[in-house]
This record gives structure tokens, C-alpha cells and sequence, in this order.
């Protein structure tokens, strides 16, 4: 349900009202003008299967639009203004736009009558750094903010729009202050900046807004992407790891930060040079199908992927070096387009499999002057899928200049009027209400069961923050443990591959209690030989598997934690050493494509593996003893 107008007005009007006086504008202080507001949506947010859900379980989507600036694409007078110093990334103050020119209360006031919910907010890593405070002429028509740094400018954003009402994401965009996205230093989270500084300012700034009810999420980094010499990959376990930084970060934000932030994760933007002749193509989050990431909270991931009709399934977006335009989205028609989508991004959103999560498309967009035919038909085409899916999105941009960018939903020229989609004359106005007015998912959303992938291939998958707590249960093994709430219900036979679920009961685990770990058969009741002449790591009665752990491809011991209740039920074996034994349609999905894979139905839960160190077999598991739950 939308904030009513008036209490948009007025919180609005409150937080511009402080900027203008020059008082700080705080959570707190803007409380008393956005109380109205607290019924429509209740933080923190969460997922429950493809939807994001606020605290009471409610449908909470995503209608978003960008707030461009922060991250360094402010222009407004001067030498450090012209156009080509913009691109050219020369202007290190970065400042979200129309701060010159508008008043934020009436940027908030006209933020709302878009009807978006949303903003991401993106910034660079240098703009948390930087001591030198914005010129007077960024902020000129806010002289509260005169003498502040651009991260204090960017503290005053973020508590005005939390204080209006407004879902806030932070988007780390660039490394630098500039804008982006080429060949510019900024292609990977670590090009101008090691990987543990990225996530040191990760951390850094989940502290910084966790008392901000509005900040509900982090959007790791924006558009990752090829450098000159070198692609970024999807589990290489190397140093341009996508997947492998992306889960560092979460795990250290939900940890070291605010556990309560959703951890938005963008798929590879482009790979390849793009140049004729030459592989190249936009992966987005097809990686995500084999290789999909567990948090150590199970309900916080959301997956984002951009679409531009100028660029494609084979096109970077690059101009003048030859790449082949039958390969932009732009070109395909509505049902081609639609493939492309579900290929590259939707199918994320199919319930029940080890990577279900809600896909945000954080960025789209397109100029109030395109007079391109197949460009204008893009936007509408791709505005009715998002539409007919019931899809979170973000639009791309929301303010700026009479002419400094004619993409944005609203500009405002130096006398601070108006124009854009809120006025018929914009040609985009009917797709974007369209789209806004859509049918939607609304109210409580039903709790579905959740998978999740363990994976060890390159180190430990310990997603449990028990687990973390109780120390190292198996040094110098790599060691996976399901996330808390989740039990193991599957493994494969090389042993590097696992999934959990809370499918048929919830969290099965007891309040307060300890764990075990098993590494020889001393749990085995006495002619309960369940996998004959195999070497059987079982858990103590009333116990059940959460993970376990691996030295090359054997398995090393079994991890396993006592059950909330007495835990009881018929046992059988399941053997995988020969085939994948799975239950019929496989919940879950394929968590280890091309392994040998066995797995307990979801009315069971695990309680041992076994294994053979015999010559000439296989050293992965074997089998699984699965119970029926009580």
C-alpha cells in the first residue's frame, strides 16, 4: 500500500525544511513527520522464496529508481563541469543530482509522486574517503549542506529519504569518483583497490546506516565486467572471482556489519573483447544455475541483473569497435526478448531450487529524445515483461539537468522547474504508467520451503554463524555447514558439493544446543549396519547431519547438532556411488551438475553418510542414511 500524499508532502517537506536550516537530518529527527508512514511497510526486509517480504511477511517489491551522483557524476558550473570531464571521470566531488537546483524536500515530494518505494543509492569507495568538502555550487539550493563532505552530503540523502518513507539500497558503483562503466579502472570491485579494502568500506558503511530504518540493502558492486587484458569468472577461485568476492562481502557485512540488510549480488555484465570475430557476451546470472550463493542468512540474497536496449546476449553496449548490432536486445522481438530474460536473469526466480531468490532489475532505461523505432519498442516491450512477471526494477536515472541527461525520469533546469515522465508530453509516460499501475503481489506471502548449495570447490562453506562461533571442528580440512535454520539433505559423490533445506519442518535444531562431530562409527547401534562393508560416519540418536568436510575429494568427518524435539522414524539407504538417487523432481535442483548426487525427500532429514576407502573405488561418499521426520 502507497504512503498517502499528504504524509509524503509532509515528511518530505520536514526533511528539506532541516537541510535548508542547516540541522542535521536524522532518523530521529524526522520521526515525528514520518510516523504516518510506519504502517506501509516495516523493516527489516527479507525473502521468502522470489519475493522480497518486509518484517511482517508482507510483500514488499521493489519499485525503485536511481539516484544518480554520489558516486561521481555531479556537473553544474565551472572548469570540472564540462561534459567531457564528466566521462572522463575528473570530477572526484560526488553529489546525488538536483541538489543544485532543487530543495530535497521538493526532490522527495516529487520522488514520491513517481510512486517508487525505492532508491538505490550508489557511491564509490573514494567518496568515503575524501576530506574535501563539496563546492557550495553542488549544493546550492540546500545551504544546510554547504562544507560538508560527499560523505556527508551522502549521510543527509540517506537519512532524508529513510525519513520520507523511502526503502534505501546502497550500491557501491565505482572504486574512483567518476562515471562509469568502460574500460576505466573501476571494472571489478578490486581494480584500483584490493579485495579486503572493498570489503573493509563494505563494512564500513553497513555500520554506518544500521541505525537508519530506511537502509534495507546492499548492492555489492555495480556491472562487473572485463578489463583490458582479463575477464571476471564465476568460481575460478582466483583473484577476479566474482563469486567468491561477492559471498567474502556478505558474509562479512551480515557479520561485522548489520545482519539485517539484504545482499544484492549483480550477475557479470559483459566478457569478452568486444570486437567481431571474438567471444563475447553478457552472462548476467546464467552462472548462478550451477554455482548459486548461500548467506549465512538464507533469506537475504536478491540477485539483480541490467537491461539497455543498446546492449545484448552478445553486445557489450560498446560503440565503434565492430561488435555485430543483430545481437542487441533492442533487435530481438517480444518474444525473443522474452527468452533472453528468462535465460539470462528470470529463471532465478523458479521456486524450489538451490538458487531461488527474487531477481531486481536495478538498472533499465532509455532517453525522452529516442526517436529510434526499435529502441521505443524495446522499452515497451521490456516494461510489459516486467510488468506481466510482477518484477522488481530500478530505473536508471532518476534526477539531473535540462540537458545534461535526457534519460532521467525528472530534470530540472537552473530555475528549478520540472519536467519528465510526471508530464504527458515525455513519450516513456504511458509505458512507465503502465508499468507502475501493473497488477502485483501484495499482502502476506507464504512461507516456501528454501534450498541452498554448499560448495568447497576452492575453500570452506561454513554458512552457519553457530558453526563459525564454535571454532575450527576440522583443521585443515574444508569444512561446509548448512546455513542456521537448514539441515543437510543432500550430498554429491565427490564429496566438494552439498545442499540444505528447512523443507517438512522449519529449523529442526534445538535452542542452545552443542554440536558433534563424527569421525569414526561409534554412533552405530549395534545391528543398525545400514551401508554393509562401507565405513559409516552416523550421528548420535535424536542428531542430525548439518554438514561436513573434505581433504582433497574424501570425506573427513560429519558434523552433526541434536534436534529440537526427540527424532525418531524408519531409516533407509540411499545410495549414489553408481547414479544420482534423488527424490522424485528433485527439490532442490541440480547442486552439483555432472557428480553423482543423493538426497533425502523433504519429508526426511539426513543422519549419516557412508564411504569406502577400498582400492580401485571412489573415495567421495557413497550413501546416505535418511530418517523420516517425527
Amino acid at each position: 500500500m502507497p504512503i498517502a500524499p499528504l504524509a509524503r508532502r509532509l515528511a518530505a517537506a520536514f526533511s528539506g525544511l532541516l537541510l535548508l536550516t542547516g540541522l542535521p537530518v536524522t532518523a530521529s529527527a524526522a520521526s515525528p513527520a514520518t510516523a504516518p508512514a510506519a504502517a506501509d511497510w516495516a523493516a527489516p526486509l527479507s525473502t521468502r522464496g522470489r519475493y522480497v517480504v518486509d518484517a511482517h511477511g508482507e510483500r514488499f517489491r521493489l519499485k525503485a529508481a536511481n539516484w544518480d551522483g554520489a558516486q561521481g557524476s555531479w556537473t553544474g558550473s565551472g572548469s570540472a563541469d564540462d561534459p567531457a570531464n564528466h566521462h572522463a571521470g575528473q570530477n572526484s566531488y560526488g553529489v546525488p543530482l538536483g541538489l543544485d537546483r532543487v530543495p530535497i524536500g521538493q526532490l522527495l515530494s516529487d520522488f514520491h509522486a513517481l510512486d517508487i518505494n525505492t532508491v538505490r543509492l550508489p557511491f564509490s569507495n573514494q567518496m568515503i574517503g575524501t576530506t574535501t568538502p563539496v563546492p557550495d555550487n553542488a549544493v546550492a539550493a540546500n545551504p544546510g549542506l554547504r562544507g560538508r563532505t560527499p560523505l556527508q552530503v551522502y549521510d543527509a540523502v540517506v537519512d532524508a529519504l529513510s525519513g520520507s518513507g523511502f526503502a534505501v539500497i546502497l550500491n557501491d558503483h565505482t572504486n574512483t569518483t567518476r562515471w562509469c562503466c568502460g574500460i576505466d579502472g573501476n571494472e571489478r570491485w578490486n581494480s584500483s583497490q584490493s579485495t579486503q579494502r572493498w570489503a573493509d568500506d563494505w563494512v564500513f558503511m553497513a555500520r554506518r546506516y544500521a541505525s537508519v530504518p530506511g537502509v534495507v540493502g546492499a548492492d555489492l558492486y555495480n556491472e562487473v565486467r572485463r578489463d583490458v587484458l582479463d575477464d571476471p569468472n564465476w568460481g575460478l577461485g582466483d583473484a577476479h572471482d566474482w563469486y567468491a568476492a561477492a559471498q567474502l562481502a556478505a558474509d562479512r557485512i551480515l557479520t561485522e556489519g548489520n545482519p539485517k540488510l539484504l545482499i544484492v549480488v549483480e550477475g557479470i555484465n559483459w566478457t569478452g573483447i568486444p570486437v567481431d570475430g571474438l567471444p563475447h557476451g553478457r552472462p548476467q546470472l546464467t552462472p548462478a544455475r550451477t554455482l548459486s550463493h548461500t548467506l549465512l542468512d538464507a533469506r537475504k540474497l536478491v540477485y539483480s541483473a541490467h537491461f539497455y536496449g543498446y546492449t545484448g546476449p552478445r553486445h557489450s553496449g560498446a560503440t565503434g569497435v565492430g561488435e555485430t548490432h543483430d545481437a542487441r536486445y533492442q533487435d530481438l522481438n517480444r518474444a525473443e526478448l522474452g527468452a533472453a530474460l528468462d535465460d539470462e536473469a528470470f529463471f532465478v526466480e523458479e521456486n524450489g531450487r538451490h538458487y531461488t531468490a527474487p531477481v531486481w532489475v536495478s538498472e533499465f532505461g532509455i532517453g525522452s529524445g529516442e526517436t529510434g523505432p526499435a529502441a521505443r519498442a524495446w522499452f515497451g516491450n521490456v516494461t510489459d515483461y516486467f510488468a506481466a512477471h510482477d518484477a522488481d526494477f530500478a530505473y536508471w536515472p532518476l534526477v539531473g539537468h535540462e540537458g545534461h541527461d535526457d534519460w532521467v525520469l525528472l530534470r530540472y533546469d537552473t530555475a528549478g522547474h520540472r519536467a519528465g515522465v510526471l508530464d504527458p508530453g515525455d513519450w516513456r509516460t504511458a509505458a512507465w504508467q503502465g508499468l507502475m499501475g501493473a497488477p502485483s503481489v501484495s499482502g502476506p506471502v507464504a512461507a516456501v520451503p528454501a534450498y541452498r548449495m554448499l560448495s568447497t570447490d576452492h575453500d570452506d562453506a561454513v554458512r552457519s554463524v553457530r558453526v563459525r562461533a564454535a571454532g575450527d571442528w576440522d583443521a585443515g580440512a574444508r569444512k561446509a555447514a548448512c546455513p542456521d535454520g537448514l539441515r543437510l539433505a543432500g550430498i554429491s559423490h565427490s564429496a566438494g558439493r552439498g545442499l540444505c533445506t528447512d523443507a517438512g519442518t522449519g529449523d529442526l535444531r534445538g535452542t542452545g544446543a552443542g554440536q558433534t562431530v563424527v569421525t569414526d562409527e561409534r554412533y552405530v547401534p549395534g545391528g543398525g549396519d545400514w551401508a554393509s562393508g562401507y565405513t559409516k560416519l552416523q550421528c548420535p540418536a535424536g542428531s542430525f547431519l548439518i554438514g561436513y568436510s573434505v581433504r582433497g575429494a574424501r570425506l573427513s568427518a560429519a558434523l552433526c547438532a541434536p534436534g529440537r524435539t526427540p527424532l525418531a522414524g524408519a531409516g533407509r539407504t540411499v545410495w549414489f556411488d553408481r547414479s544420482d538417487n534423488r527424490p522424485g523432481g528433485a527439490a532442490g535442483g541440480d547442486f552439483a551438475e555432472g557428480a553423482y548426487k543423493g538426497q533425502c525427500a523433504d519429508h526426511e532429514y539426513a543422519a549419516g553418510i557412508a564411504y569406502t576407502t577400498r582400492f580401485g573405488s571412489a573415495p567421495g561418499p557413497d550413501a546416505l542414511l535418511c530418517r523420516t521426520l517425527s
